[in-house]
Protein backbone atom coordinates (compact mmCIF):
# COMPACT_ATOMS: atom_id res chain seq x y z
CA UNK A 1 0.00 0.00 0.00
CA UNK A 2 2.77 2.43 0.92
CA UNK A 3 4.63 1.62 -2.32
CA UNK A 4 1.50 2.59 -4.30
CA UNK A 5 1.18 5.79 -2.27
CA UNK A 6 4.83 6.61 -2.93
CA UNK A 7 4.42 6.07 -6.67
CA UNK A 8 1.30 8.26 -6.70
CA UNK A 9 3.19 10.99 -4.84
CA UNK A 10 6.15 10.79 -7.23
CA UNK A 11 3.76 10.85 -10.19
CA UNK A 12 2.12 14.03 -8.87
CA UNK A 13 5.43 15.73 -8.09
CA UNK A 14 6.76 15.05 -11.59
CA UNK A 15 3.44 16.09 -13.11
CA UNK A 16 3.63 19.44 -11.32
CA UNK A 17 7.28 19.89 -12.35
CA UNK A 18 6.43 19.11 -15.98
CA UNK A 19 3.40 21.43 -16.00
CA UNK A 20 5.37 24.21 -14.28
CA UNK A 21 8.16 23.79 -16.85
CA UNK A 22 5.73 24.46 -19.71
CA UNK A 23 4.06 27.37 -17.98
CA UNK A 24 7.45 29.01 -17.37
CA UNK A 25 8.64 28.19 -20.89
CA UNK A 26 5.50 29.79 -22.29
CA UNK A 27 5.98 32.92 -20.20
CA UNK A 28 9.58 33.06 -21.39
CA UNK A 29 8.34 33.47 -24.98
CA UNK A 30 7.05 36.91 -23.93
CA UNK A 31 10.12 37.84 -21.86
CA UNK A 32 12.92 36.63 -24.17
CA UNK A 33 11.29 36.98 -27.57
CA UNK A 34 14.60 37.96 -29.19
CA UNK A 35 16.18 34.66 -28.16
CA UNK A 36 13.43 32.72 -29.93
CA UNK A 37 13.87 34.84 -33.06
CA UNK A 38 17.50 33.66 -33.21
CA UNK A 39 16.59 29.98 -33.37
CA UNK A 40 13.76 30.13 -35.90
CA UNK A 41 14.69 29.02 -39.40
CA UNK A 42 14.20 31.69 -42.06
CA UNK A 43 11.77 29.56 -44.07
CA UNK A 44 9.23 29.68 -41.22
CA UNK A 45 6.97 32.72 -41.68
CA UNK A 46 5.62 35.18 -39.08
CA UNK A 47 8.31 34.64 -36.44
CA UNK A 48 6.96 37.04 -33.83
CA UNK A 49 3.39 35.77 -34.17
CA UNK A 50 4.53 32.14 -33.88
CA UNK A 51 6.74 32.88 -30.88
CA UNK A 52 3.83 34.47 -29.02
CA UNK A 53 1.39 31.80 -30.17
CA UNK A 54 3.67 28.99 -29.04
CA UNK A 55 4.10 30.77 -25.71
CA UNK A 56 0.34 30.94 -25.20
CA UNK A 57 -0.01 27.30 -26.24
CA UNK A 58 2.72 26.18 -23.82
CA UNK A 59 1.03 28.03 -20.94
CA UNK A 60 -2.38 26.55 -21.77
CA UNK A 61 -0.98 23.03 -22.15
CA UNK A 62 1.00 23.32 -18.93
CA UNK A 63 -2.10 24.36 -17.01
CA UNK A 64 -4.21 21.70 -18.76
CA UNK A 65 -1.82 18.98 -17.60
CA UNK A 66 -2.89 19.67 -14.04
CA UNK A 67 -6.50 18.62 -14.63
CA UNK A 68 -7.35 14.92 -15.05
CA UNK A 69 -10.06 15.72 -17.61
CA UNK A 70 -7.57 17.41 -19.99
CA UNK A 71 -4.29 15.73 -19.05
CA UNK A 72 -4.17 13.08 -21.78
CA UNK A 73 -5.10 15.52 -24.57
CA UNK A 74 -2.65 18.09 -23.25
CA UNK A 75 0.16 15.53 -23.14
CA UNK A 76 -0.59 14.44 -26.73
CA UNK A 77 -0.57 18.07 -27.89
CA UNK A 78 2.75 18.64 -26.08
CA UNK A 79 4.21 15.69 -27.99
CA UNK A 80 3.00 17.16 -31.28
CA UNK A 81 4.31 20.59 -30.29
CA UNK A 82 7.75 19.18 -29.46
CA UNK A 83 7.85 17.45 -32.83
CA UNK A 84 6.86 20.74 -34.49
CA UNK A 85 9.75 22.46 -32.67
CA UNK A 86 12.34 20.05 -34.10
CA UNK A 87 13.18 22.29 -37.09
CA UNK A 88 14.33 24.99 -34.65
CA UNK A 89 16.62 22.47 -32.94
CA UNK A 90 18.10 21.30 -36.24
CA UNK A 91 18.53 24.94 -37.27
CA UNK A 92 20.50 25.54 -34.06
CA UNK A 93 22.84 22.69 -35.03
CA UNK A 94 23.25 24.15 -38.50
CA UNK A 95 23.75 27.71 -37.19
CA UNK A 96 26.21 26.88 -34.38
CA UNK A 97 28.41 28.34 -33.12
CA UNK A 98 26.46 31.43 -32.07
CA UNK A 99 25.38 33.44 -29.05
CA UNK A 100 21.88 32.67 -27.78
CA UNK A 101 21.22 35.48 -25.38
CA UNK A 102 24.13 35.20 -22.97
CA UNK A 103 24.89 31.55 -23.77
CA UNK A 104 27.43 30.48 -26.36
CA UNK A 105 25.92 27.61 -28.36
CA UNK A 106 28.48 25.27 -29.88
CA UNK A 107 27.62 22.42 -32.25
CA UNK A 108 28.08 20.00 -29.34
CA UNK A 109 25.62 21.92 -27.15
CA UNK A 110 23.14 22.12 -30.02
CA UNK A 111 23.41 18.35 -30.56
CA UNK A 112 23.09 17.64 -26.82
CA UNK A 113 19.80 19.58 -26.75
CA UNK A 114 18.23 17.21 -29.27
CA UNK A 115 17.97 14.11 -27.01
CA UNK A 116 16.25 16.27 -24.40
CA UNK A 117 13.36 16.63 -26.85
CA UNK A 118 13.03 12.84 -26.78
CA UNK A 119 13.13 12.93 -22.98
CA UNK A 120 10.34 15.54 -22.90
CA UNK A 121 8.31 13.55 -25.45
CA UNK A 122 8.73 10.43 -23.32
CA UNK A 123 7.74 12.35 -20.21
CA UNK A 124 4.53 13.52 -21.91
CA UNK A 125 3.88 9.98 -23.13
CA UNK A 126 3.71 8.83 -19.49
CA UNK A 127 0.64 11.03 -19.04
CA UNK A 128 -0.90 9.79 -22.26
CA UNK A 129 -0.53 6.16 -21.18
CA UNK A 130 -1.36 6.68 -17.49
CA UNK A 131 -4.69 8.37 -18.18
CA UNK A 132 -6.58 5.71 -20.11
CA UNK A 133 -9.79 7.74 -20.36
Amino acid sequence: MQNTDNRASIYKIFLWIYAFFYILAGINHFIATDVYHQIMPGWIPAHTFLIYLSGVIEIILGISLLFPATRKQSAMLIILMLIAFLPAHFYMIEKAPFMLGTMFITKAIAWIRLPFQLLFIGWAWIYVKKDKK
